[in-house]
C-alpha cells in the first residue's frame, strides 16, 4: 500500500484523492494545507484523519511514502525538493517545472536518493491513449495533425476585472501554453516524438501572459497543430490525418472518444474506461516503484522533460 499526502486543496486535489479511492494500492493518509480550516474541511469531506498545516512536520512523518504536489506552478520546484530531500517519492501535476534547470536539478535528486519523481500527465497512462496509439497503424502515413485545449477560463472574467489569479499571471507560471498546452504538447511527444523544432504564436493579455495561442511542431513529413487558449471554448475534435484515413479525438485529457474514418467508413477506436480517469495513472506509478520499471519510468520522464524544454523557449 502506497501512503500518500496531498498538498493543495483545488479540485485535482480533489479528484486525485478520488481517482486513490478507486484502488487497493494506494490510499491518502493526510492532507497539506497552510490554512488549518481548508485543510480540515477537504480531509472532512474524503473522511481523512490526518492534516498537517507545517511542511516540516509532514515530511517527517514516515507513514508517509509519497506527496502529491498540486500547489501554484511557481512553487513547484521548492516543494518537489523538500519532499525529495526527506525521502518522499513524488507525483507532481503538470506543469512539473518551469526551467529546464529545475527539471534536471530535480531528477538529480530524485536519482541521487532513490527515489521516484512523476509528473502527472494522466491522459498518458489510460486505455484509451493505448488505443489511440494502436489505431495509427490504420491511416498510413501521417500528414497532418491538429490538437487543442481551448476553454474558457472560470477565472477569466474576474481577471477582466483586474484580479488576476495565478493561472493568468506570467509570475506564478500562468498562461494558456503552461496550463494547457502541456495536454496536447505531451499527447504529441508521445505519439510521434520530438519535433525538429517548434514554433509558439500566442496572444498576449494587458499583462503579457498568453491568453491563448497556436504552436506548430514541424516532424519530418508534417506538423502538428497544437491550439490553445483560456479565454475562449472549441466544441472541435481533434484530428490526425492519414494516407488512409483519419482518427478523430475529443479531448487531449482525458480522451473519451476516438473515432477512425477510412474508406467512407467510421468505427469508434474508443472504450469507456472503468476507472476514474486519474487512477490509471497512480496504478502506472505504482507498477513502475514496485517493478523498478526504468524503461517505463524514463519514457514517462523524457516526455516530460521534452515539454519543459519546449514550454520554456516560450
Amino acid at each position: 500500500m502506497l501512503n500518500i499526502a496531498t498538498m493543495g486543496t483545488s479540485k485535482i486535489t480533489h479528484a486525485f484523492i478520488e481517482a486513490t479511492e478507486a484502488l487497493d494500492e494506494a490510499k491518502v493518509v493526510a492532507v497539506f494545507s497552510r490554512k488549518e480550516n481548508t485543510a480540515r474541511s477537504l480531509a472532512n469531506k474524503y473522511g481523512i484523519k490526518t492534516i498537517y498545516t507545517d511542511l516540516t512536520v509532514l515530511l517527517a512523518d514516515p507513514n508517509i511514502h509519497c506527496v502529491y504536489i498540486a500547489t501554484p506552478n511557481v512553487l513547484h520546484f521548492e516543494h518537489v525538493m523538500a519532499c525529495l530531500r526527506e525521502g518522499k517519492h513524488v507525483i507532481c501535476e503538470k506543469p512539473i517545472f518551469l526551467t529546464s534547470q529545475e527539471w534536471d536539478l530535480a531528477y538529480a535528486e530524485a536519482d541521487r536518493r532513490g527515489l521516484y519523481l512523476f509528473e502527472a500527465m494522466r491522459h498518458l497512462h489510460t486505455p484509451n491513449f493505448t488505443r489511440l496509439k494502436e489505431s495509427l497503424k490504420e491511416v498510413g502515413d501521417v500528414s497532418s495533425v491538429y490538437l487543442h485545449r481551448i476553454r474558457y477560463s472560470s477565472k477569466y472574467d474576474a481577471f477582466l476585472q483586474g484580479q488576476i489569479s495565478n493561472v493568468f499571471s506570467k509570475e506564478a507560471g500562468g498562461g494558456a501554453l503552461r496550463d494547457l498546452g502541456v495536454y496536447p504538447l505531451s499527447l504529441s511527444l508521445a505519439i510521434f516524438g520530438v519535433p525538429r523544432s517548434t514554433s509558439y504564436h500566442p496572444i498576449l493579455l494587458d499583462n503579457q501572459v498568453d491568453g491563448s495561442g497556436v504552436m506548430v511542431l514541424n516532424y519530418n513529413g508534417f506538423n502538428c497543430v497544437i491550439m490553445v487558449s483560456k479565454i475562449a471554448t472549441s466544441y472541435n475534435n481533434g484530428e490526425i490525418h492519414g494516407q488512409k484515413g483519419t482518427i478523430t479525438v475529443d479531448n487531449p485529457a482525458p480522451i473519451k472518444k476516438i473515432k477512425l474514418h477510412s474508406g467512407g467508413k467510421m468505427k469508434d477506436v474508443g472504450i469507456e474506461e472503468s476507472l476514474p480517469n486519474m487512477s490509471y495513472q497512480i496504478k502506472n506509478f505504482i507498477h513502475i516503484m514496485n517493478e523498478r520499471d526504468h524503461e517505463l519510468y524514463h519514457y514517462y520522464r523524457e516526455i516530460s522533460k521534452q515539454v519543459t524544454r519546449i514550454i520554456e523557449q516560450y
